[in-house]
């Protein structure tokens, strides 16, 4: 049985991930944990415990951790996902509690209890893993893997034209984990998009179903869905974190992936945020990585149809 914790500014693609994973019967879920993003630290807490509440799974604790990045003032989604996070239409009442414990404690300690067992999955900022590896490298070596939803992957930026949300919270954050030789699995927002977002007829399914996660899934994406419209005039929800979760949950969704050196950009204002993915492939001036190791993997492309049958399978189930 698989270990993982999940650390998430909890969202509303977040809640669609959160659902899929506590709904998994192949990984135990030791630990949620919260960060700022796409709302302050307070709003991700309640979203997540009232995901938690709605999914009839896995019951983790949650504890509460980074109220805002290492370095700068915190920029949050709340246009893109709604004032709470998850569309405005008042369904975040949780009656369930955080832990008292400071998530990155709470990390270190779990990760000294399994060594080189826990899997790490980012859905957020990674603020808390970066305060983590700052406060005991050593513990955090034993981390068996990080998968990351982060970056641009090899296309365009979702919140400056090169920088991805994620890693433009927080890009020192992204930097300390680049650097930290744990084993890395980037997820860039390249492949979340196209057949992976639901369509129309997807949401109306999961409406229908009378399933209370598939609704709660859908509601709570609204601001997300009107944000589209308005943006691209496309019916669409694109859901990041789910996504990556499935990565994490069904490796075999990923048909294509690289070995990558990945830098994060974070002194240029107009490229901060920014993740440098070098794979490796000569070019005119340089042969291969140069003086490089590659540090990541990163997903390339994924099977969209195998992606969302299995999420409407948790969501229905």
């Amino acid at each position: 049985m698989r270990r993982i914790i999940i650390d998430t500014d909890c969202g509303s693609d977040d809640a669609v991930a959160l659902i899929m994973a506590l709904k998994s019967k192949n990984a135990h879920i030791e630990a949620i944990t919260t960060v700022c993003g796409n709302v302050p630290l307070e709003l991700a807490a309640k979203n997540a415990l009232m995901t938690i509440e709605i999914t009839n799974a896995q019951k983790p604790q949650l504890y509460i951790g980074a109220s805002k990045p290492l370095m700068r003032e915190l920029v949050t989604a709340v246009n893109v996902h709604g004032e709470d996070g998850m569309g405005d239409l008042d369904l975040i009442h949780p009656s369930l509690a955080s832990e008292k414990e400071h998530a990155v404690d709470a990390i270190l300690r779990i990760v000294e209890c399994y060594p080189d067992e826990i899997e790490i999955v980012t859905i957020g900022p990674v603020t808390n893993i970066a305060l983590a590896i700052m406060k005991d490298p050593a513990t955090m070596k034993k981390v068996k893997h990080i998968y990351s939803m982060g970056t641009a992957g090899f296309g365009r930026g979702n919140t400056t034209p090169v920088a991805e949300f994620n890693v433009y919270v927080d890009a020192e954050a992204y930097d300390i984990m680049l650097r930290s030789n744990i084993p890395l699995t980037i997820i860039g927002f390249d492949v979340c998009l196209g057949d992976a977002a639901l369509n129309k007829n997807d949401m109306e399914m999961l409406m229908a179903s009378g399933k209370k996660e598939a609704i709660f899934a859908i509601q709570c994406n609204r601001s997300l869905l009107e944000y589209n419209l308005k943006r691209s005039g496309e019916h669409i929800v694109d859901l990041p974190d789910a996504v990556a979760m499935g990565v994490v949950l069904w490796p075999e969704l990923m048909l294509d992936s690289a070995e990558c050196f990945c830098k994060a950009c974070i002194i240029d204002p107009s490229t901060y945020g920014q993740v440098i993915v070098d794979d490796g492939r000569v070019l005119a001036v340089s042969d291969g990585f140069v003086n490089h190791v590659p540090n990541t993997i990163v997903c390339k492309s994924i099977d969209n149809e195998t992606f969302k049958s299995k999420m409407f399978r948790f969501l229905l189930q």
